[in-house]
């Protein structure tokens, strides 16, 4: 059986033999009473390693950004995010369904940054008619881009300056901090620097870090309560969690350097595909690399590779990422497989239908 090259995404990873071991050797009790030891542990070592007071373990990202609006936000107020932000975009829009909490979505420039003008102008004044603006929500890394440091202090300036609170969407913090590192900077120090700015932050376990569920919602202890309630009233009140709460503990310990690798998994496939005629790789920079292929051919390559044991999605623009599951000799036969395909006649290659953006 040919080995399935799956470049879907970095949530795809398995459990690797010592993070299964880990799970199995970890004492356990009941969450839902707060006695689960290994949850409680792991909830104390996030907190620590990023500089907050408290910390809370949630089964997903969709779970702890939705948390982490409703601590933040009541019925009525409104939260300024991103057109193209995952919490206003692809979570469901659970903040406004479950949270009656408004959307203030602004445009993004590439980067994933809105302008520091338009935050100021869409902060509505205490007035009766206007929902009460309270936070100000952002995204790191962006499309696999890190948010400029610059932008990330400006910005939540400008918010603590008018009074709003701020959220960090972390899902890829880690990825975030590894590229971002300064000069004798750990990668540790690099995340704690990025959410200094915040109020709170989520991040998650099961992307680039590689556990197979979870993610934490980080903040002070008075905001954790509060969120706390929230996750119960969203079904996120768990039992025996332990056995997914040792995944992320060992991914913190074991896995947060080795996202080097998979940076550097993409720049290969990216420098890689330099020059193919019909394909234009955009830069990576960190574990995602995005491409757009002419003629809307990009249905027909995603079609191709699959049928030589490459997978990647086309959603918004052909998207390939990598992980810990996937080596050198994957990412070249990826190349080998795309340069290939741009060589043939198109009569030659695979058909998908056309349907979505690609």
């Amino acid at each position: 059986m040919t080995k399935i090259i799956d470049l879907r995404s970095d949530t795809v990873t398995q459990p690797t033999a010592a993070m299964r071991a880990a799970m199995m050797a970890a004492p356990l009790g009941d969450d839902v009473f707060g006695d689960d030891p290994t949850v409680n542990a792991l909830q104390e070592k996030i907190a620590a390693l990023l500089g907050f007071e408290a910390a809370l373990f949630m089964p997903t990202g969709t779970q702890s950004n939705l948390c982490a609006l409703m601590a933040h936000c009541g019925r009525g107020d409104e939260y300024i995010v991103g057109q193209s932000a995952h919490t206003y975009r692809y979570e469901g829009g659970g903040a406004a369904v479950l949270g009656s909490i408004q959307p203030q979505p602004l445009a993004q420039d590439a980067g994933g940054q809105m302008a520091l003008a338009d935050i100021a102008a869409a902060i509505k004044p205490d007035d009766c008619h206007f929902a009460r603006t309270r936070l100000l929500c952002l995204e790191n890394t962006w499309n696999g881009h890190p948010m400029p440091a610059d932008y990330l202090a400006q910005a939540t300036a400008l918010a603590r300056e008018k009074g709003l609170a701020t959220h960090l969407d972390g899902a890829r913090l880690f990825n975030a901090a590894v590229a971002s590192r300064q000069d004798g900077e750990t990668a540790l120090g690099s995340a704690k620097r990025i959410v200094s700015h915040f109020d709170s932050v989520s991040v998650c376990f099961s992307k680039g870090l590689g556990a197979p569920v979870g993610s934490a919602l980080c903040g002070s202890k008075e905001l954790i309560a509060r969120a706390h309630r929230v996750r119960k009233m969203a079904g996120g009140g768990m039992r025996q969690v332990g056995l997914l709460a040792a995944a992320a503990s060992y991914a913190l310990d074991h896995h947060i350097d080795r996202l080097a690798d998979d940076h550097a998994l993409a720049l290969r496939l990216a420098t890689g595909l330099a020059g193919v005629e019909g394909l234009r790789v955009k830069s990576a920079q960190t574990n995602i690399v995005f491409m757009d292929v002419d003629h809307g051919r990009g249905p027909d390559l995603l079609a191709t590779l699959k049928q030589h044991g490459v997978l990647a999605t086309g959603l918004i623009g052909l998207r390939f990422v990598t992980h810990l599951d996937v080596d050198a000799a994957g990412i070249d036969h990826a190349i080998a497989c795309i340069r290939r395909f741009f060589s043939e006649p198109a009569s030659q290659q695979a058909s998908a239908p056309r349907s979505g953006p690609y």
